[in-house]
């Protein structure tokens, strides 16, 4: 079973002459445990792709499953639940509540859906994303790489089947960036759940949104958006150079 499958996905802004096509017959699979990129100018649909898998917005036409389920069949409390436990989202602006401290902003989605916080994975996850001593500060304390490592906690608490990650270094200094795809790069190499749970469960599949080669090359498989779909796509090998020049034959 795929941990996300997109197929045949239309979706447009505007209408009448004002119509804008963002996405259209656009395919794509993602397996369980996987670490891909996707690819694009500005305006190419990639966000609009993430919003889509996240159910934040409804395709014009197609469908997305994620772990088996159609999250375009489900009612927006239906999809909003179905979010809170099985897709993490890794937000550009990191999306973290400031009147919340580190450790509430990381356990929020599971609050949110009126379960038990399990502790030990909170405390495995803040140190493995280097927060020790940080969980009872505000993120207005923090730097935006710090921010950005609660965002990912927040993603991965609850064990999601597929994280989705929004142009994530797009508010860090290159230091931050590099540490944050560093970072990623290390989590998608070990099973990112809690000692105490079955060492051989799925971890989550990551899609990486970026128009940086850099930040794509971290992700072993890159996609890239054109016209609407998915025009080519390439193991990146690690090499931001193999990536650039792969994005300079698709886009000219």
């Amino acid at each position: 079973m795929n941990a996300l499958k997109a197929t045949g996905l239309a979706h447009a802004y505007g209408k009448g002459a004002a119509r804008v096509d963002v996405l259209k017959n656009f395919d794509l699979e993602l397996s369980p445990g996987a670490f891909e990129a996707l690819m694009g100018p500005s305006g190419s649909g990639k966000s609009t792709f993430l919003h889509l898998a996240a159910g934040l917005i409804t395709p014009a036409a197609g469908k997305i499953e994620i772990g088996g389920t159609d999250v375009t069949a489900l009612s927006d409390g239906a999809a909003a639940r179905f979010r809170r436990r099985h897709v993490g989202v890794v937000f550009q602006n990191f999306n973290l509540l400031d009147a919340l401290t580190v450790a509430e902003n990381i356990v929020l989605p599971v609050k949110l859906d009126h379960g038990r916080p399990d502790r030990a994975r909170l405390a495995d996850l803040v140190a493995k994303l280097g927060l020790e001593g940080k969980e009872a500060r505000r993120p207005p304390e923090l730097s935006g790489g710090e921010r950005q490592r609660v965002a990912i906690a927040r993603a991965l608490f609850a064990q999601p089947d597929v994280i989705l990650a929004d142009e994530p270094t797009g508010n860090l200094d290159a230091a931050a960036s590099r540490s944050f795809c560093a970072l990623l790069k290390e989590l998608n190499g070990q099973d990112a759940r809690s000692p105490s749970e079955n060492t051989h469960a799925e971890k989550s599949a990551i899609l990486l949104v970026t128009h940086d080669p850099v930040v794509a090359a971290t992700a072993t498989k890159v996609h890239f958006l054109k016209e609407g779909r998915i025009a080519a796509s390439c193991e990146t090998e690690g090499d931001a150079e193999k990536v650039s020049a792969k994005y300079l034959e698709v886009y000219g």
